[in-house]
């Protein structure tokens, strides 16, 4: 079970995990040992996360969606097996979290009378310093 926060958990068995030999650190032990693990998950299919998480999921994270609707996750950090499948979870458990919450609805504010004149008498001095810079350098 991974579990995301306690309103959101996925079972292992939503999960698809394959195997590759892995780039990176280990030596000879790269081209015998299968190390990278690559982690699909159907997220068109999922019952554990709310609508609105998912479209929320979908729009931020669309280029690891493939047409089919799965999510593809790969990790080659370590040097076993297991320790890149916790970390590909660990993965997609922090995609899930920056996407869990609902966003915070913009506050539209306005610029008081006295801001809006200092601002636009600021943008009038430095106007005429640099009107002032102009000129003839015979």
């Amino acid at each position: 079970m991974l579990e995301v926060n306690s309103k959101i958990q996925i079972s292992i068995k939503e999960f698809q995990f394959s195997f590759a030999r892995s780039p990176g650190p280990g030596g000879q032990n790269v081209n015998k040992l299968n190390t990278k693990v690559i982690l699909r998950w159907d997220l068109d299919a999922t019952r554990s996360l709310p609508e609105k998480v998912k479209q929320r999921f979908r729009a931020k994270y669309s280029r690891r969606i493939t047409k089919t609707g799965e999510v593809i996750i790969t990790s080659t950090r370590f040097r076993d097996q297991g320790r890149n499948v916790a970390d590909a979870m660990h993965k997609l458990k922090e995609l899930i979290l920056t996407v869990a919450e609902d966003p915070k609805p913009r506050k539209k504010k306005r610029r008081s009378k006295s801001s809006q004149r200092k601002r636009l008498d600021q943008k009038k001095r430095n106007s005429d310093k640099k009107r002032g810079r102009q000129g003839g350098w015979d």
